[in-house]
């Protein structure tokens, strides 16, 4: 998809910039690749730099309320200091990588319900930034992903919502600020247990860390409450195992040893249920790492959702 951007600061007849990238579908661990076209507009035009970013909607607690904010996770130089002559046509190719923790937008060539991704082009001219408008961009599932996601329907469950929450799961390989929930309606043969479950990955180049919140239902004398499992599994098991028998493991393990969890000092890994628990280190630090903004809040980036259909239901 292309997009054109007027730069504001220039008005009528300033340079204008178009993103173009060779697809806009990607996984975590690959890259998006394209290239920035500029066009010199009626007088040269000393641009300082040009950046590509990944920017997304995420869940953010403050105090009692919970809100959403634009979040930039995932930035690029494209190019630094250059000069631009007026009308001068020039293309500058990018490769940005996608980190492995990426959340997943789209399953089954289905949007997720609940997901927003994007590509945002920023070129900064004399010291002023225009944030251009955005290339949606889809994030589809790893092999370990969908044998996961396709085990969760073949158990019967169904899709829910998806949603990004900021905060760090406590005793997880993530870097990002922040972790996706993917959530099901439990399956018959759950319901008697538990009403729902979210689903979490924290995947990295070897495997991937799954995160399991149910939660159960009380009883006539007891109250509910929630419980956590987390489990390991290798990308080269991805065709190996009978995902199926897997997370039903997994479920029934989780659902059992509620007291364990809580005493083995796992603590609540999800902000809205963890939070001052311990479980979670809300807020992760402001700044550049790594060529990641962590916890930028970009209040502008989004006018609003992208086209294309939710994944409103089970995985077909």
């Amino acid at each position: 998809m292309v997009f054109k951007k007027m730069l504001s600061a220039f008005g009528v007849g300033g340079p204008s910039v178009d993103t173009v990238l060779a697809s806009p579908d990607t996984r975590p661990g690959l890259t998006l690749d394209g290239q920035v076209n500029l066009v010199g507009g009626e007088t040269p035009a000393a641009i300082e730099q040009i950046t590509v970013a990944l920017v997304t909607r995420v869940e953010i607690e403050g105090g009692d309320t919970e809100y959403a904010g634009i979040m930039e996770f995932q930035r690029m130089a494209v190019s630094g200091p250059l000069q631009l002559a007026a009308k001068q046509q020039l293309s500058i190719p990018f490769q940005l990588p996608v980190p492995w923790e990426a959340p997943i937008t789209d399953v089954y060539g289905r949007r997720l319900h609940g997901m927003t991704m994007g590509l945002r082009t920023e070129l900064a001219i004399a010291r002023a930034v225009d944030k251009s408008d955005l290339d949606p961009v889809n994030i589809h599932p790893l092999p370990v992903h969908e044998r996961i996601l396709a085990a969760f329907e073949q158990l019967g469950f169904r899709f829910k919502h998806a949603d990004l929450e900021r905060g760090h799961i406590r005793g997880t390989q993530q870097t990002l600020p922040f972790y996706q929930e993917i959530e099901f309606f439990a399956a018959p043969q759950y319901a008697q247990a538990v009403r729902e479950v979210e689903l979490t990955f924290v995947t990295g180049p070897h495997g991937v860390e799954v995160i399991l919140e149910c939660d159960k239902r009380g009883g006539f004398l007891s109250a509910g409450h929630d419980m956590f499992g987390r489990y390991t599994v290798s990308h080269a098991d991805a065709d190996r195992l009978d995902f199926a028998q897997v997370v039903d493991g997994w479920l029934r393990e989780t659902t059992s040893r509620y007291g364990s969890l809580r005493a083995g000092g796992f603590g609540v890994p999800h902000g809205r249920r963890g939070h001052g628990a311990g479980g979670m280190v809300a807020g992760a630090a402001l700044g550049l790492a790594g060529g990641m903004v962590a916890g930028e809040i970009v209040e502008d980036a989004f006018e609003g959702d992208f086209g294309g259909d939710d994944f409103g239901g089970d995985f077909e």
